[in-house]
């Protein structure tokens, strides 16, 4: 019997390419949807007959509601080792096996590190006047060397950050709810209190996983502590930071600006304020989006299926 796979969003509508997945033709029927399907009853209604579905990060959740009413399904991929989207308790009471994939290197360090670069040196804005026909330069840029970068979260990603900050010249501290003072010194960046990181960094870039412990982290009051002349910089998940307080801290110029490559809705509605705002750069979650990365996540996709079909799954999760 032929299986059939979905491949949920893919926006590029290129995971055919970026691995060989002719090991299972003849075995499974593939179907790859490119636009985000919505809501969980328009993601119901395509997937009803689908055993397997690959997963992009977490573009499209699978609560509860959507696992129990999916009767075919049998396996679940996502990208990575993780998805925080996924309701592992009700995959498992349905007894369906959930694999993840490996990943390629910490490309979002690149995507934080742009965001502020960004903001200080407005590059994507003066080449856009220049192609506009504008004469010459209008902006005063801000030199990054010799500014105090915030960190909050210092594992992989949060260390390459911090590395390449201090590359440009400038001071970095980190904070996160189990951060040491000796890890800190391991990385070579100092350690203060959330408090005193949030009041005395000109940027805050945010390295933390989305969990319940990490669900509105940084509150009302701790981007309220923040410099006039500060920037805030989210490239791990949306809800980690309010996101009502950003926007009223942004729009009463209470910060300077924010880089944003993630939302607590995503894709962002194409009437969000961010949208409008003159002192936010905003990117469509870039951070995981490279060519080297999704080659090694369909690879890894078109691997857990077969194993799977031979009864002996890899990389499973939960």
């Amino acid at each position: 019997m032929t299986l059939r796979c979905a491949i949920l969003d893919d926006y590029q509508n290129v995971a055919l390419k970026m691995a060989d997945w002719s090991p299972l033709k003849g075995k499974v029927d593939i179907t790859v949807f490119n636009d985000h399907l919505g809501d969980a009853s328009n993601v119901i209604k395509a997937l009803q007959d689908f055993d397997v579905i690959c997963a992009m990060r977490e573009r499209t959740p699978f609560r509860r509601e959507t696992v129990e009413a999916l009767p075919k399904l049998k396996l679940l991929l996502t990208s990575g080792a993780r998805n925080a989207s996924f309701d592992m308790d009700a995959l498992k009471e349905r007894g369906v096996t959930v694999c993840g994939t490996g990943g390629f290197g910490n490309p979002t360090a690149a995507i934080a590190i742009g965001l502020m670069l960004e903001l200080t040196r407005k590059i994507g804005f003066e080449n856009a006047r220049m192609k506009a026909g504008e004469k010459w330069q209008v902006t005063l840029g801000q030199d990054v060397e010799g500014r105090t970068m915030g960190i909050v979260g210092l594992g992989k990603l949060g260390s390459r950050v911090a590395a390449i900050a201090k590359a440009l010249g400038m001071k970095v501290n980190a904070w996160s709810q189990n951060l040491t003072k000796e890890k800190c010194e391991e990385v070579g960046v100092g350690y203060l209190p959330k408090e005193q990181l949030m009041a005395t960094s000109d940027v805050i870039s945010i390295h933390v996983i989305l969990s319940k412990r990490t669900r509105g982290l940084i509150t009302r009051d701790d981007l309220a502590r923040m410099k006039p002349s500060s920037y805030l910089i989210n490239t791990a998940r949306g809800p980690i930071v309010d996101e009502d307080a950003l926007l009223d801290m942004l729009r009463e110029k209470k910060i300077a600006g924010a880089g944003l490559d993630t939302y607590s809705v995503e894709p962002l509605p194409v009437d969000h304020p961010f949208r409008k705002l003159d002192n936010v750069i905003i990117t469509p979650h870039l951070g995981y989006v490279t060519e080297e990365g999704y080659r090694k996540y369909y690879s890894g996709m078109v691997e857990d299926i077969l194993a799977w079909m031979d009864g002996k799954p890899v990389r499973v999760i939960g």
